[in-house]
């Protein structure tokens, strides 16, 4: 399991590391005690009673000295790492188990906590998607006039004022469109036209209806070029707190 495998690696590194840090400050400590312990006994080489015996000594320890680097480091950094990667062992399955299921029942209570997600956040994420919707309608209302448009009676008017009307309308949300959004077809060609879909097609691009069967590519007739944004400019929110309002209302005072 993916938890378990990042517990290892995480393990063995920082265990690694504690463990190469002491054995280095010992390196360090025995390489210049064995320099200052033969200062020291070359001292008393003279010495008639323990002469032999510090000769002898004195001898072993430049023979150490000498090849300090090839046996006394790696044999003490090796001690030292061998203890360090058995106790990553001990810990590896010892609690490598215990973290797995731990993780197990905290992804399963956060699976159960993002299903019942916390009340007001809901809530002020409900609000704000709202709010976004009914903005793209308040600008079109705002420089078009589009709910008015669509609350009027027309059963009222005779055809050619609804005409005059909705060329109007239909001119000033189509530039408030174009600023913002500027839509284009999603496919160049023209409805009606057989067209090829090529294997790798987006799927949230094109959608395929009709007898689908089979791997593309795909011959049918385009029904629709479909429309996407040529912009992603989002127009400024007003600060209205009501997510219901779409565009407030206008009084006029006179004094």
């Amino acid at each position: 399991m993916e938890v378990f495998k990042i517990y290892s690696r995480k393990s063995f590194g920082i265990i690694t590391l504690f463990v190469l840090l002491p054995s280095m400050g010992i390196n360090a400590g025995l390489y210049f005690g064995i320099d200052r312990l033969s200062e020291y006994l070359s001292k008393d080489v003279g010495n008639e009673m323990g002469g032999k015996t510090i000769s002898w000594g004195l001898n072993h320890l430049e023979l150490i000295s000498q090849n300090f680097y090839i046996w006394v480091l790696p044999a003490v950094t090796g001690a030292f790492l061998l203890c360090g990667w058995l106790l990553w062992i001990v810990l590896k399955f010892s609690m490598g188990k215990t973290l797995v299921q731990v993780h197990d029942k905290t992804k399963s209570a956060s699976s159960k906590g993002k299903s019942k997600k916390d009340f007001v956040d809901q809530k002020i994420e409900q609000d704000r998607k709202r709010r976004l919707f009914l903005h793209s309608l308040s600008i079109l209302q705002r420089d078009g006039r589009l709910l008015d448009f669509f609350d009027e009676d027309l059963s009222l008017y005779n055809d050619e004022q609804i005409g005059a009307t909705v060329r109007s309308i239909q001119e000033d949300c189509k530039k408030t469109i174009k600023k913002y959004i500027d839509v284009k077809p999603v496919l160049d060609a023209e409805e009606g036209e057989t067209i090829k879909i090529e294997p790798g097609f987006d799927i949230d691009a094109i959608k395929l209806v009709g007898n689908v069967s089979g791997e593309p590519p795909f011959e049918g007739v385009l029904k629709h070029r479909g429309w996407k944004a040529g912009k992603k400019e989002i127009p400024k929110l007003s600060d209205i707190q009501d997510s219901g309002i779409i565009i407030p209302a206008e009084v006029e005072i006179q004094n």
